[in-house]
């Protein structure tokens, strides 16, 4: 059963105006008028939708198949005259990213987008384009751009988010009174797992990006190929942010590890001072606890004020070298 809610929007155009919104049943109708195409937008659609989608688009089953299935990797495939590209999309909802699918499918005459899990609504996608007849005019391949490009733009307010976090995990590095214990170094891997993930959704489109422009000039124009150099350029922007925020994640763990590693050599190198200042008495009640009958000074009255005092002497002269050297 094909529910209502996932058929998002199916709107016909001509010329870059819109003419109407029309039921599936009447797309392939549709498609025999000159000039025009159709974009549609399904939402979590079912098997009985997609074969209804196959039926009335010509699509190859193939196609139908990945655009149904969710958990696709970012890819760009040819089904004849169908160009099949697979968007993992992210958002910031809450202050936590979560990802997303779209995948489209994209021919001479149509364009049918597929949503899966959290990914934004392409409404003000479908707005902007038609406020450009123009643009819109030159067809589904102009349509292709304006998601994509929608796609990379929310990467961005993430990696904003994600550099004002670690501005906060540097200031915290540096700062005596800071905690930067296991909950710190657990803070770190996590944001360095999300640029990672980030990297893997933006770093296929540039080769999506790539085979566009080559091998696909039947599907945009010549002063299209300016809009997806424009998202090439983007995404190689974003992924460059990326790495250099990550490289600085992994030198923070360093610089976090090598201040626990000081911190506790200093708590060895106190434990040791201590210790070798302990040792004198430690070495002296030992000698003069055994039990022998004869002992040199056993019977001298002075002999216990001159071994305390010996004792209270060398302690402190070894206290005052040992707190020059800084080991207390």
């Amino acid at each position: 059963m094909i529910d209502a809610n996932m058929i998002v929007n199916c709107t016909v155009y001509k010329k870059g105006k819109k003419l109407r919104e029309i039921g599936l049943d009447e797309i392939s109708d549709v498609l025999q008028e000159g000039g025009t195409f159709v974009w549609l937008g399904l939402l979590e659609p079912n098997v009985e939708l997609m074969a209804k989608i196959k039926e009335e688009f010509n699509l190859h089953e193939l196609a139908v198949e990945d655009a149904y299935a969710a958990h696709q990797r970012p890819k760009i495939e040819e089904y004849g005259d169908t160009l099949f590209v697979v968007l993992h999309t992210a958002q910031l909802v809450g202050g936590e990213i979560q990802f997303g699918e779209t995948h489209i499918m994209t021919g001479p005459r149509f364009v049918v987008t597929v949503r899966h899990g959290a990914s934004r609504s392409y409404a003000k996608v479908r707005e902007h384009c038609e406020m450009l007849p123009e643009r819109l005019g030159r067809g589904p391949g102009f349509v292709l751009y304006a998601i994509m490009d929608f796609v990379v733009d929310n990467y961005r307010p993430i990696m904003d988010d994600l550099e004002a976090k670690f501005s906060q995990f540097e200031a915290q590095l540096f700062d005596p009174a800071a905690n930067t214990g296991q909950a710190y170094l657990q803070e770190l891997y996590q944001l360095k797992r999300q640029l990672i993930r980030l990297r893997s959704a933006a770093s296929p489109l540039l080769d999506v990006c790539t085979q566009i422009l080559r091998f696909h000039e039947g599907l945009i124009t010549k002063d299209g190929k300016a809009y997806f150099r424009d998202i090439y350029d983007h995404v190689v922007r974003f992924i460059d942010t990326g790495d250099r925020l990550r490289e600085m994640v992994e030198s923070a763990v360093q610089i976090n590890l090598a201040q626990v590693t000081i911190h506790q050599n200093e708590i060895v190198q106190t434990l040791a001072g201590w210790g070798a200042i302990l040792a004198i008495p430690t070495m002296i009640f030992s000698l003069y606890g055994m039990n022998f009958a004869h002992m040199p000074g056993l019977d001298w009255r002075w002999s216990f004020p001159l071994v305390l005092g010996g004792i209270i002497t060398g302690c402190s002269l070894l206290w005052r070298r040992l707190r020059r050297a800084g080991w207390l």
